[in-house]
Parts: structure tokens; C-alpha cells; sequence
């Protein structure tokens, strides 16, 4: 009796029977909040030390056995062999990555978001290939969605209004006492944390916070340079590549961490690199150059100084909020661990600063008495 064929079909049933899964590798063993992001999707998580090895004897074969598994990835923080084997063998490849309206405290404290971005093609920050968010804005029809872009002026409307930001260790301050009299026309700069993927992925050549100060500086001879290092860097969770003090005669540098909406406030215009801040600076009027190519730059709403040829239609403000901050993130409720849209996440953010705040307050009396 030959067995080869029945053995061969209930093995290929078996095969067929094996339910897709989706396989989160590389990511910070603090990251498990990502398996409540995955809600219907079984998860098998691995940490950040996927050898070729491990990837190949344990996770590559049930890949190539469970058709429609998904791999998910942390950015680009992820060995070539896994996108090698992912792109030949037609696997789901998705990154993942902080959304623009994070937490309360700073990622590098290992906060958990309220807002991430899915991403199937690049990454938001990454000009040299297009991301999800870049396709939204090259393909969408705005013009035939008007509610959308409705919900985005308020949206917009709101979020300054609250005067969070994506980060928001920042204390409010009377920042006049900083920037003193203003008696021309003032320019902010923007600094980043210079080994960021956003400025690696950005930027079609080497610049740093210091370049950027210098050509702010240079484009306006006459004008109040004012230099805000990048949050992290004045918490000390990330070190300084450049140092501020080499063009403290160009600039004032900014030595606390101030608020983004205060920062803004008597700015006429603001120079940064790739930073999200430059877009914050946007929706509240204000024109920004870009040194670098940020998911916002290459639209016609900003002044800049890299190219992206892909990115051929004219977008306003309002649409790249519609794309950036309601069509393209997921928001998520990391305590009830239930799903939002961008005016719950606003509102969740808003209220998690509040009891923040109210809770310092507390802490301050009690240490007074």
C-alpha cells in the first residue's frame, strides 16, 4: 500500500490548518505593550537579540509554514538578514515606531505610548523611500473628504490650545523673562538628538545642531538667534554630539527644558533639521525652514533645502495634519488598554499632565510643611 500520497495530503492539511501569526522581533523587552496593539492577532515576541541563528532555526521556518504571518519591527532596529528573507519570500514586513503625540514623560524613561505608526513601506522620518504617511499625502483626494479636513482644523485648533507636544516633560514659564525685550525679528532653532534615525534617514548629507545654529544665523545677521537643545539632551538620557558652547556667540541657548508652545511664543520664524517641532511651529503660523527632509517638508509649506522628487503635489498645513495625526497613526489607551481616535488620545493626554501636575502640587506642600 503506498502511503506517500495520503501522508503527503494530511500534511499539507496540517500546513494549511497553521494560523498566521504576527512575529514581533527585535524590539526591548520593555516594549511587550505592543502585543495589547495587536488585539485579534496571536503574538509571538522576541527580544532584541535575534541572532541569524535563532532567526533562521526557530522563526523563519514557522514563517514559511504560516501563510499571512506578519513580521513587526521596531524601525530600522532590525538585523538585513530579516528584511533579506522577509522581501525574497513575499512576508509582511511592518516597522513601528513612536506616534506624534507620545507621552507625558520621555520614551527614553520607558513610558509607554499613546500613539503609534504601522508602517509598510519606509518610515515617516526616512526621505530616501516612501513611507505609508508619504502616500498618504501623494495620493489622497482632501478635496472630496471636507469633513476630514474639518476634524483637522479643529484638531489642530486643539492641540495648540492644550500646548502639548509629543514629548511633554517641558514646565511652563514666562518666557519673556528668558528671550528678553523684543526689539527685532527673533529665529528659534530646533535641536535634535543627532544619532536619530530622522537625521540619519533624513538628510542627504552629514549636519548637526551646530550647522543648523550657524546657518540660522548666517540667513539672518540681524535677527535674535534663540537655540533649544533637544529635551533629552538637556534631561541627560541622551549625550551631546555637538557642543552648544562652540556657537554661544551665535545664539542664546536655551538651558531648561521649556515648552514647545512657550518656546514659540514671539518666534517669527524657526530653523530645525527633521524635527517634528518644526511642524508644531506650522500649525501655529509659523514658517520654518527645513535643513533636512522631514515626512512634512517637500509639500510647498515649508522653505527647503533638500529635495525629495517623489513628492510632487502642493499640501497645505491642514492636510499634512489630516494625513499625519488622524489618517496615519493608531492611538491606544495604554491603562484600559482600549483603542482611541486623535481627540480621545488629545483629551487622555490632557488629562494625564493635569493629575501629573496636580500631584506635584500635592508633592510640593507636603514637602514645605
Amino acid at each position: 500500500m503506498n502511503l506517500a500520497n495520503p501522508i503527503s495530503a494530511y500534511l499539507q492539511r496540517r500546513v494549511s490548518s497553521l494560523k498566521p501569526r504576527a512575529y514581533v522581533l527585535g524590539l526591548s523587552p520593555w516594549k511587550a505593550f505592543i502585543r495589547h496593539w495587536l488585539a485579534g492577532e496571536t503574538v509571538v515576541q522576541w527580544n532584541r537579540n535575534m541572532s541569524r541563528l535563532k532567526f533562521h532555526t526557530l522563526v523563519a521556518p514557522a514563517l514559511r509554514l504560516r501563510k499571512g504571518s506578519k513580521v513587526y519591527v521596531w524601525g530600522y532596529k532590525i538585523p538585513a538578514f530579516v528584511e533579506d528573507f522577509c522581501e525574497k519570500h513575499g512576508i509582511t514586513l511592518i516597522r513601528v515606531e513612536d506616534g506624534f503625540l507620545r507621552s507625558i514623560a520621555l520614551g527614553a524613561t520607558k513610558a509607554p505610548p499613546i500613539s503609534l505608526c504601522f508602517d509598510r513601506g519606509g518610515m515617516y522620518f526616512d526621505a530616501t523611500q516612501p513611507s505609508d504617511l508619504e502616500q498618504i499625502l501623494q495620493t489622497y483626494d482632501f478635496s472630496a473628504d471636507p469633513a476630514l479636513l474639518d476634524r483637522a482644523r479643529r484638531g489642530i485648533d486643539s492641540l495648540v490650545a492644550s500646548r502639548l507636544s509629543k514629548y511633554n516633560t517641558s514646565r511652563d514659564i514666562d518666557i519673556a523673562s528668558i528671550y528678553g525685550p523684543k526689539t527685532r525679528r527673533r529665529i528659534l532653532v530646533v535641536g535634535q538628538v543627532e544619532g536619530d534615525a530622522s537625521i540619519l534617514k533624513g538628510c542627504d548629507r552629514k549636519i548637526d545642531n551646530n550647522d543648523l545654529v550657524r546657518v540660522a544665523a548666517a540667513e539672518n545677521p540681524d535677527a535674535q538667534i534663540i537655540y533649544k537643545p533637544h529635551p533629552e539632551l538637556l534631561h541627560g538620557t541622551r549625550p551631546y554630539q555637538s557642543d552648544p558652547r562652540d556657537v554661544r556667540h551665535l545664539a542664546m541657548i536655551l538651558k531648561e527644558d521649556i515648552t514647545l508652545a512657550d518656546a514659540f511664543e514671539t518666534v517669527d520664524h524657526v530653523y530645525t533639521i527633521t524635527s517634528l517641532s518644526g511642524f508644531e511651529a506650522l500649525i501655529r503660523g509659523i514658517p520654518v525652514t527645513c535643513l533636512g527632509m522631514p515626512f512634512y517638508a517637500g509639500w510647498g509649506a515649508t522653505d527647503d533645502r533638500q529635495l525629495c522628487p517623489r513628492r510632487t503635489v502642493r499640501r497645505s498645513t491642514t492636510e499634512i495634519f489630516a494625513a499625519a495625526y488622524i489618517l496615519y497613526p493608531r492611538y491606544f489607551d495604554p491603562s484600559l488598554r482600549t483603542q482611541l481616535d486623535f481627540e480621545g488620545a488629545l483629551a487622555l493626554l490632557a488629562g494625564m499632565r493635569q493629575r501629573q501636575g496636580e500631584a506635584s502640587a500635592e508633592a510640593g506642600k507636603v514637602q514645605r510643611r
